[in-house]
């Protein structure tokens, strides 16, 4: 893509969520195929093998001066020197895949300067598809989405392990529901995009494609997010990860940033760490 072309956002979407849409089907047709560590902890299917394969075909054939990031493909410093750049997680959340759960999605997302342009997110086992293009919306199922709007941080609904509420890391157990968590975070970024959350916050580092889609859904949907320390993401870095993130409706950002630099300051006292 040169400097001069102009994005036709409408199309890039459409690209991104007819791929998605197959690569669901074909994830959801391999339940229960092989798998394997790729590290210790780091679970990987034939799955995921095959539909970062599909993708990859489907999405460079269309647009083959893009540039590709992939959980799944090795990474290619090729990809630093190209505007327009595929990010791609071909199943996010593997683990609840894996145990025939439904809090796995095919994400994928294009930025274009480091910034998300489009964005589809497909969660086949929920029956849930979301997309959305910036300055466009967001939608889930075709419909519109919008975060709660909620402003009081106590009582949020938080997507998380219900021992996380009575969590030492507090001085006081947090004021806050434990709602349903897929193992998908970008399942829970989304969450808070379509008020099935109000808040998500995680101080371990993620990668770019973990939340390059859903981020954008978020935004779109009216919610704020940013790593761990307020910073908003880029895209496309040499070391393709995130410090972290909070993700919330506008008012409770600020209370989540300091809720997680709590839980960070209490590990640090402890001589632990909770950035990676």
């Amino acid at each position: 893509m040169s400097r001069d072309a102009e994005l036709d956002l409408a199309a890039e979407l459409a690209i991104a969520k007819a791929a998605a849409e197959e690569a669901g089907a074909l994830a959801l047709s391999m339940l229960g195929s092989a798998s394997w560590e790729k590290s210790p902890g780091n679970p990987v299917s034939e799955a995921d093998m095959a539909v970062d394969r599909l993708l990859k075909q489907r999405l460079l054939a269309a647009r083959p001066d893009y540039g590709w990031l992939s959980e799944e493909t090795a990474d290619n410093a090729d990809r630093l020197g190209k505007r327009a750049l595929w990010v791609v997680d071909p199943i996010d959340g593997t683990r609840d895949f894996l145990r025939g759960r439904k809090g796995w999605a095919v994400s994928i997302a294009l930025a274009v300067d480091g910034v998300v342009q489009v964005a589809a997110l497909e969660a086949p086992a929920l029956g849930a598809r979301f997309a959305a293009s910036r300055g466009g919306g967001a939608c889930r199922n075709g419909a519109a989405i919008r975060v709660s709007g909620r402003v009081q941080a106590a009582g949020a609904r938080l997507p998380v392990d219900p021992q996380l509420i009575t969590s030492k890391l507090w001085a006081q157990p947090l004021d806050a529901v434990a709602v349903y968590k897929p193992n998908g975070i970008a399942l829970r970024v989304a969450m808070v995009a379509c008020n099935e959350a109000d808040a998500i916050f995680d101080g371990r580092s993620s990668s770019e494609w973990d939340l390059a889609a859903a981020a954008l859904i978020l935004e779109e949907a009216g919610g704020v997010i940013s790593d761990r320390d307020g910073l908003p993401f880029a895209y496309n870095k040499p070391v393709p990860s995130t410090a972290g993130l909070v993700a919330a409706t506008p008012a409770l950002h600020a209370p989540m940033c300091a809720q997680l630099a709590e839980a960070r300051a209490a590990l640090q006292r402890a001589g632990r760490r909770y950035d990676r």
